[in-house]
């Protein structure tokens, strides 16, 4: 049974669609890329999937909660907010005064948000996003800012994610398919299934 489906959906911004028709179902632990060229329409997409921006057509449901992971200028670190810190924040924003820490993905606890890498914002929110259990997570920027390595990283942890049943979206410019479950071309209204 999906946890994601998208029917119809689009959004338009004054003359033009940044996307429309988007027909996508998503089960649980599937792996969806959104790709497109900066400005093409990505993060708008994937805000729309996560229910964080209103759709100007169709709709889509989930089945359960969405979480975001990183998504730059939506979910940025507060600069003076530690690691720990965040971590604290959401738990008591979840209502777990006296949960356990859980695992920081090699995060240096006292490292401030200030002072971390674009690869290191994307481990955080995914450590924030899963503190609420959600069936979705959406994540913006795979690739902005990091490296290949870094890069590979970040989609083994996905996957890794993904594997517990948990489905994940996100966004890049450009993405092997072999890699993903789905993949969502903007500005081509394709959409390839492994």
């Amino acid at each position: 049974m999906p946890v994601l489906t998208a029917s119809g959906a689009g959004v338009r911004q004054r003359r033009r669609w940044l996307f429309q028709d988007l027909d996508v179902s998503v089960e649980p632990g599937e792996v969806v890329a959104v790709v497109g060229p900066p400005g093409s329409g990505r993060t708008t997409l994937l805000l729309s999937l996560a229910h964080r921006f209103r759709l100007s057509a169709g709709k889509v449901a989930i089945d359960g909660d969405a979480a975001l992971g990183h998504v730059p200028g939506v979910t940025d670190p507060e600069p003076v907010f530690t690691v720990a810190e965040h971590v604290r924040e959401r738990r008591s924003l979840l209502g777990r005064r006296h949960a356990e820490p859980g695992d920081l993905l090699g995060l240096d606890p006292h490292k401030r948000g200030r002072d971390l890498s674009p690869y290191e914002k994307q481990l955080l929110g995914l450590v924030l996003a899963r503190m609420a259990n959600p069936q979705v997570i959406a994540l913006d920027g795979l690739d902005d800012g990091l490296d290949a390595d870094e890069q590979a990283w970040l989609l083994k942890e996905l996957n890794e994610i993904a594997a517990g049943g948990t489905a994940v979206v996100f966004t890049a410019r450009d993405i092997d398919p072999a890699q993903v479950t789905t993949v969502i071309h903007l500005g081509m209204n394709m959409e390839e299934k492994r």
